[in-house]
């Protein structure tokens, strides 16, 4: 069973712990949240106090290696291995039909998931991502994830995270790294996440997701940042066409953290979807 301390849950699945964050009833239909690489749970704090006012149960996963959850003995961050981890931690929670919400890493993660016949999502929404990402985006992402991981301050890092990405606000970056950087030994500040993550290749090659990602049979909601240098206009009208029940929606003036940079108006386009296509 899974032990509830103040919203947090941790839940043992494939020989490792579990961590996630929860927001709203437990009566209420689940949501379960996915994040990108490097990040953690607390990716979603806004979205998911939005989507439990409106009566969500919304459960937000440190994907393995990730926050609190445990690293990989054996450093497998494969998109097999994290997809069997949703399937395992939805049937540990005794979730049935949840609605997965995930970006980028997570994204990946979730349509490798949905696309088999024994995952049953309620719906899919699948932020700034597709089976083909642009090589610009990506690069600058590996070139943050790969510069100093140790550094003297925590304010090393809000400043760092906030030259990367100046939508953010001092105070929503600090909130964030508060739940993705640890002490160590020394008095120093580093990342949580296995150190295997700063070079993210171990997903593999996604391009045979296009392949794949026409058995999802959900109402899918593909959201792209107005301004993400990761997916193209392109990659997001394939998945339109690729996927049977498939929409999207651009969220105008976000990058690639699109429920971060922007987070009224992300809430607002899945809340709508939601609402629209689970009715009754």
């Amino acid at each position: 069973m899974p032990d509830s301390d103040h919203g947090n849950l941790n839940i043992g699945a494939r020989g490792l712990r579990f961590h996630l964050t929860e927001r709203g009833p437990e009566a209420g239909r689940p949501v379960l949240c996915l994040h990108g690489v490097t990040q953690t749970a607390h990716s979603w704090d806004e979205f998911a106090g939005a989507a439990a006012g409106h009566g969500y149960r919304v459960l937000c996963l440190d994907q393995r290696g990730h926050g609190d959850s445990d690293w990989a003995a054996d450093g497998d961050y494969s998109r097999a291995a994290q997809a069997d981890d949703i399937a395992a931690v939805i049937e540990a929670l005794g979730l049935e039909t949840p609605v997965v919400v995930a970006m980028s890493m997570g994204g990946l993660n979730a349509m490798t998931w949905a696309s088999r016949h024994s995952s049953a999502p309620a719906a899919l929404v699948l932020v700034d991502i597709s089976p083909e990402v642009r090589s610009e985006g990506v690069s600058a992402i590996r070139d943050f994830i790969q510069a100093n991981d140790v550094l003297p301050k925590f304010d090393d890092f809000v400043e760092r995270a906030h030259a990367f990405n100046t939508r953010r606000s001092l105070d929503n970056i600090r909130s964030r790294l508060a739940h993705n950087l640890k002490r160590t030994d020394d008095g120093q500040w580093t990342w949580k996440y296995d150190p295997v993550l700063r070079n993210p290749t171990g997903i593999g090659e996604i391009a045979s997701l296009w392949d794949d990602i026409g058995r999802i049979a959900c109402p899918t909601l593909a959201v792209k940042g107005g301004e993400s240098d990761v997916v193209s206009d392109e990659a997001v009208a394939r998945l339109v066409s690729t996927i049977p029940d498939c929409t999207a929606v651009e969220i105008a003036g976000a990058g690639h953290s699109v429920m971060g940079d922007r987070p009224e108006e992300f809430a607002s386009a899945v809340l709508e979807f939601l609402s629209r296509r689970l009715a009754g």
